[in-house]
C-alpha cells in the first residue's frame, strides 16, 4: 500500500478565510447544530446522488465515494450526505461545472489554495458535494478515516459523543462547530496511518 498522507497540520479555520473560501454568501446558523442517530436510508441517498452524478459527468467522473459520518453505520450525524467526486482537474471549472450547474448543482465553496476544493450543494437531496483531483491528499484521507471508524467501535463511540457534545454548543458559522471536531479526528486518523506503518 503507498505512503498515506500525514495528519494534518494547517490550523483551524478564520472566519476570514471561510467567507473567502465562499462563493454564495456563508449561511449563519441560526440555531443548534442538528446531529441525529444513524439513519439506514443514507447510504441509498449516496446511491441515488452518485447515479445522477454518474449520468451527468459520464466518464468525466474518475471516482465517487461516500463519505463523512452518513457514510459510516451506527455514527450519528449531521443528516448530509458527503460526497467526493474526483475528475481529472478540479481547478478546470470549465470541464464540468457547466454541466452540474445545469442539473441543478450549486457551486459553494472555491479553495484554490487548499487542493483546488470545490463544493457544491444538491438539487434536492442536502449534500456536500466535494470535487478533487485525482491523488488528493484529503480525500484519501476522507477514505481512511471513514474505514477505521467502520472497523473501531471505541473511535467511532468516541466521535460520536464528541460531535453529540459540540452540537448543544452556541455557533455562529459551522466551520467553528468543525474546528472543534478536529482535534479528534486527527488523533484518529493518526492512529489509522500507524496502524499501516
Amino acid at each position: 500500500m503507498p505512503d498515506l498522507p500525514p495528519v494534518p497540520t494547517d490550523p483551524p479555520l478564520t472566519d476570514e478565510e471561510m467567507r473567502a473560501a465562499f462563493v454564495v454568501p456563508p449561511p449563519r446558523l441560526t440555531g443548534p447544530i442538528l446531529v441525529v442517530p444513524s439513519d439506514p436510508q443514507w447510504p441509498a441517498l449516496y446511491a441515488r446522488e452518485a447515479a445522477r452524478l454518474r449520468r451527468v459527468l459520464g466518464a468525466r467522473a474518475l471516482a465517487l465515494e461516500h463519505v463523512g459520518s452518513t457514510s459510516v453505520p451506527g455514527l450519528s450525524a449531521k443528516p448530509i450526505i458527503d460526497l467526493d467526486l474526483t475528475v481529472a482537474d478540479s481547478a478546470d471549472e470549465a470541464a464540468y461545472v457547466p454541466e452540474l450547474e445545469a442539473a441543478g448543482y450549486v457551486l459553494t465553496i472555491r479553495e484554490p489554495g487548499w487542493h483546488e476544493h470545490r463544493m457544491f450543494g444538491g438539487p434536492d437531496t442536502d449534500i456536500n458535494l466535494h470535487v478533487w483531483s485525482p491523488g488528493s491528499p484529503e480525500a484519501i484521507r476522507h477514505v481512511v478515516f471513514r474505514d477505521w471508524l467502520r472497523a473501531h467501535d471505541d473511535d467511532r463511540h468516541a466521535y460520536d459523543a464528541l460531535k453529540r457534545d459540540l452540537a448543544t454548543r452556541p455557533y455562529t458559522y459551522m466551520h467553528e462547530y468543525n474546528n472543534d471536531k478536529a482535534a479528534l479526528i486527527r488523533e484518529i486518523y493518526a492512529r489509522a496511518v500507524a496502524s499501516q506503518a
